[in-house]
């Protein structure tokens, strides 16, 4: 039996291993990275434009989490929407490999880089995705796995 909510859109066996989603692409502004950093990085080179000039980063900056929440929505908005997703298990490997700074548009891929058939519970397979972000200039700015559960046909529940 197939999930109402879920029939329309894809399932575990309709991925491929080595499937490449393109994420889209984001222009990172002053006051996105003010706002986000205010609610949950306040740190100085992501508030003040003199002390962030002063830092390391040499100007305003995103915090790298923020950078992260912007590289899921794009990946929600452009395959996990349209996937019977049950949610993400977690993440690997974060790297924060260059600044996104006021201006920056980031963008990038995510490829299919695991599929499994959980053990334990066979409804459900177990994807793994490689992120690849990156900047207008092709710069390098994040890369992570995360690994999500994805429900299968002939495991779905009503």
């Amino acid at each position: 039996m197939t999930n109402p909510v879920t029939e329309n859109r894809r399932h575990f066996e309709d991925l491929t291993l080595g499937e490449v989603i393109d994420l889209g692409h984001t222009l990172v502004t002053k006051d996105m990275i003010t706002s986000f950093a205010r609610e949950f990085d306040p740190f100085p080179f992501h508030l003040d434009e003199a002390a962030a000039k002063a830092s390391l980063l040499g100007g305003l900056a995103s915090s790298g989490w923020q950078t992260g929440a912007l590289s899921l929505r794009m990946l929600v908005d452009s395959f996990l929407s349209k996937l019977a997703s049950a949610g993400g298990l977690g993440f690997t490997d974060l790297r924060w490999k260059s600044p996104v700074m006021v201006g920056d548009t980031i963008g990038g891929t995510v490829t299919i880089a695991e599929l499994r058939r959980s053990e334990t519970h066979p409804q459900w397979g177990i994807m793994a995705l490689d992120f690849d972000v990156r900047n207008q200039n092709g710069k390098q700015v994040m890369t992570m796995r995360l690994a999500n559960m994805v429900e299968t046909r002939e495991g779905a529940v009503a």
